[in-house]
């Protein structure tokens, strides 16, 4: 059985999963009135959002990290970075549709001319020429979008398998998905292949990140939240500058695993969870 079948038993649920993942938040947004005076006001949710946390974490270390991790060692790094560079070619196609609603031209122009470079001349996003050219990635989705317009980012949230979010950002999911090009391949099981191949890809350029996290963190939630709440916050704003949340290099040395060698970098923390992004 291979790598990617594995990983596929997850992928038939994974509707059920949001589905009960929205119907959980439902009935925290009830219980409200119950939260202690002390609550974190971005995080009033933050029992029912532990308990959510922990069981991403359990599914994380019993199958994505295992097959994360078998995937990294039995696949060659240029086939890795082939597989990244295509994923991110199509995440590129929706970035410049939100690019358009935030009316950005210039990063519209330029994402669209990234996404015509490397489909054509770097088959398919196989190579991503655009960069090379000079031509940057613009990132955004919808929930940026959202956040653009002056839509407030809400309470913190952690999804069933999707992992850190935000109110704006879970309301936002449904439309990230439209704009999913792999959500939208007719041939089912091509689509599943496609779907389990971006999410084994993901969690594998986040295994290193993932080992620092666990060896340096005295509270792994309360960090990854801050962390990730920071992250969105200067997505919206456009702080490039704020935190690099560039994807794992392969080509780079693998970081010392022990505790005295792992105090992180904010360039090598990613929020917990592994997102099905679109």
């Amino acid at each position: 059985m291979s790598v990617l079948n594995v990983t596929a038993l997850s992928v038939a649920r994974v509707s059920r999963a949001v589905l009960l993942g929205f119907v959980a938040l439902v009935l925290a947004v009830l219980q409200g009135c119950a939260m202690s005076p002390n609550a974190n006001p971005r995080d009033p949710w933050e029992p029912f959002n532990r308990n959510i946390s922990s069981f991403n974490e359990g599914l994380d270390e019993t199958v994505l990290q295992p097959v994360a991790t078998a995937y990294q060692f039995v696949t060659p790094q240029i086939m890795r970075t082939g597989v990244t560079n295509f994923f991110g070619n199509i995440g590129d196609v929706w970035a410049f549709v939100n690019n358009v609603l935030q009316l950005k031209p210039a990063e519209s122009v330029e994402t669209l001319f990234r996404v015509g470079v490397n489909t054509t001349i770097g088959i398919f996003g196989l190579v991503d020429v655009a960069s090379g050219l000079r031509l940057d990635k613009h990132p955004e989705d919808f929930g940026q979008t959202l956040g653009y317009w002056g839509m407030p980012a809400g309470p913190y949230v952690v999804l069933p398998l999707f992992g850190p979010s935000t109110l704006r950002d879970t309301f936002a999911l449904p439309v990230d998905a439209k704009g999913n090009l792999v959500g939208r391949v007719g041939d089912v099981p091509l689509r599943n292949s496609l779907t389990t191949l971006r999410l084994v890809d993901t969690r594998a350029r986040y295994l290193r990140a993932g080992r620092l996290l666990d060896a340096a963190a005295l509270d792994k939630y309360s960090f990854t939240r801050d962390a990730f709440l920071q992250r969105r916050s200067g997505l919206i704003r456009d702080q490039k500058n704020e935190v690099n949340w560039d994807e794992e290099r392969y080509d780079l040395p693998e970081a010392d695993p022990s505790p005295a060698a792992a105090k992180p970098s904010d360039q090598d923390i990613s929020p917990a969870g592994t997102p099905i992004s679109p």
